[in-house]
């Protein structure tokens, strides 16, 4: 084993080789680095010492208000019950494309009024979410459809064209054609950053946000309450301007 000050060099070539090579984002980086302290303090060597990526202190981007109708126009347009319950599952639920296409018939739960969607996020963790009346207006239809469709007797939520659990490409490319015509260029991940600012800028409690995101720390939330590059261009107008 090496002495300490070798392993803290270590530790620090490996945070490089993940940032300049690897590409990695700096929330992965820092989770690299906490596992490796964590085994360090396992093995009695103390924390390395190895500074964290800094994080980005600009929001995550999401649809403004403008956009975000224009989307659910969109929407309204698909012809397909499926497309449209697809696209409105990240939007109004949060959930992560993966987390999306893994949904089974079991984890819907409607009754007259309501609804409760049950989600697999990272680590295997459940979480349930309530379903906003859009979203179950759309999962009732497309449950509807799908009784006719090829694959209807598979526990998967989301079929696809063959009959067969629509994979995480399919849903991705049903989401960016629904929204081809929009100005802004809008993925899952878009649409569930979009579900989670509207809620903190709405000033839900930061520990509710982040269960029915299903986040292990609340850093992570916390970050949806950063400016944003419109928030900051904003603030601009309230300079002085000598006509």
């Amino acid at each position: 084993m090496k002495d300490k000050h070798g392993r803290d060099w270590a530790v620090r070539d490996y945070r490089t080789h993940l940032q300049t090579v690897l590409k990695r984002k700096p929330a992965t980086v820092n989770s690299a680095l906490a596992a490796i302290d964590d085994l360090y303090l396992r093995q009695g060597l103390g924390p390395a010492r190895a500074a964290r990526a800094e994080l980005p202190t600009i929001a995550p981007r999401a649809l403004e208000k403008r956009d975000a109708i224009r989307f659910l126009r969109a929407v309204e347009r698909a012809r397909s019950p499926r497309d449209r319950a697809l696209a409105l599952t990240p939007f109004y639920a949060g959930t992560r494309i993966a987390e999306t296409v893994a949904l089974d018939l079991d984890d819907l739960r409607l009754s007259a009024r309501k609804g409760i969607l049950r989600v697999c996020g990272k680590g295997e963790k459940t979480r349930e979410i309530p379903l906003h009346p859009k979203l179950r207006d759309a999962l009732t239809a497309w449950l509807e459809e799908r009784q006719h469709w090829p694959g209807a007797n598979i526990p998967a939520l989301y079929l696809n064209q063959r009959g067969g659990r629509l994979s995480v490409k399919g849903a991705h490319d049903i989401i960016t054609t629904i929204a081809a015509d929009l100005d802004e260029q809008i993925t899952a991940h878009t649409l569930r950053h979009t579900f989670a600012t509207r809620l903190v800028r709405g000033r839900v409690d930061l520990i509710t946000v982040a269960e029915l995101l299903g986040h292990a720390r609340l850093e992570t939330t916390r970050a949806y309450s950063r400016p944003t590059h419109e928030d900051r261009a904003e603030a601009l107008n309230h300079l002085d301007v000598d006509q």
